[in-house]
């Protein structure tokens, strides 16, 4: 690692838009004697621990990391953390930010989350060197009435997240880690609805699980009952990388 070459551009989003959750998570991941913002070749990596180690604090997407990390990895290894928002309570302030109201969010996040950032790059778990864990976090998220947000939120825009409790984390260090999504016995037959439901998970959210899980060849597809298909852990060697 170090400074890239001169003429190189360096690939990078610039601090002054990162969340104030994305900071804290960085800078606490970086740890005594790490570092943050450092360069290796033309990317910029969140931090580096004292033991050399790269670290990405990815909050949403995990799809700007599908060019990054494949020409990273290999020669380093690589932890993609991803935060999990367990619990969030939203503050609001109007265009003159004076506060509004303060409440809690009906919305609880699970592990199975990560799979709505995954699903833009299933295949990164594949990569030498590679290994993601889950940050179970509670967050206050800033908004602002200033009628420039997201049709959903009625024009609110959200202005920051805040990091206010960090509860424990889940390795995913090896692919087997990721059978934990899948809670039937191997000779278990499920389907898309089923997984939703055991899993207490929306469908749409179990069909990504899925689709990222048959990617990573975790899971196989043996037939289909009725329309729904139909599958079961894969029986493969080497499940234990």
């Amino acid at each position: 690692m170090g400074n890239p070459p001169a003429g190189m551009v360096v690939k990078m989003i610039g601090v002054e838009n990162e969340s104030s959750l994305h900071r804290a998570l960085k800078n606490s991941y970086a740890g005594e004697g790490g570092k943050t913002e450092i360069a290796n070749g033309v990317y910029i990596c969140d931090c580096v621990n004292s033991a050399g180690d790269i670290i990405e604090i990815q909050t949403g997407s995990f799809a700007p990391l599908s060019k990054k990390l494949p020409r990273l990895s290999g020669n380093n290894r690589i932890k993609i953390v991803h935060p999990i928002i367990e619990e969030k309570h939203i503050v609001l302030y109007d265009n003159d930010d004076k506060l509004m109201r303060l409440r809690k969010s009906p919305k609880k996040g699970c592990k199975w989350d990560l799979f709505n950032a995954l699903v833009y790059a299933p295949l990164l778990p594949l990569l030498p060197g590679i290994s993601v864990e889950l940050a179970i976090v509670d967050v206050l998220e800033e908004r602002k009435a200033d009628g420039k947000g997201s049709w959903r939120r009625g024009g609110v825009s959200v202005r920051d997240k805040h990091l206010q409790k960090y509860k424990r984390t889940i390795p995913l260090c090896a692919l087997k880690d990721y059978l934990q999504f899948i809670p039937f016995k191997k000779s278990e037959t499920f389907t898309a609805a089923s997984l939703a439901d055991k899993s207490r998970i929306k469908p749409a959210l179990a069909r990504k699980t899925i689709y990222v899980l048959q990617r990573l060849k975790l899971i196989e597809q043996i037939g289909k009952c009725g329309r729904s298909k139909l599958f079961r852990i894969a029986h493969r060697r080497g499940a234990g990388n």
